[in-house]
């Protein structure tokens, strides 16, 4: 099976994600060029660098939900799947 990364943003008091990027992690160092950046944005706001994820993703890791993020206007959901 394949593990992913998904990234979802959430608009406060929303259940459904405004915007979902899923990413085959083998793939995860080319795809990450590709992440809008409006979510790359919002991501570094928050402190989060994705090139620091691929080290992550070199072992084996957790499943689920990785971390979660809210603020007064968004909240971030990065998980494993």
């Amino acid at each position: 099976m394949i593990q992913t990364l998904k990234i979802c943003m959430f608009r406060t008091g929303k259940n459904t994600p405004d915007s979902t990027v899923t990413i085959p992690l083998s793939a995860f160092q080319i795809a990450e060029k590709l992440i809008p950046k409006k979510l790359k944005t919002a991501l570094s706001n928050e402190g989060i660098d994705l090139s620091e994820l691929t080290s992550l993703f070199a072992k084996e890791g957790p499943r689920g939900n990785l971390i979660e993020i809210e603020n007064s206007n968004e909240r971030i959901v990065i998980s494993i799947e």
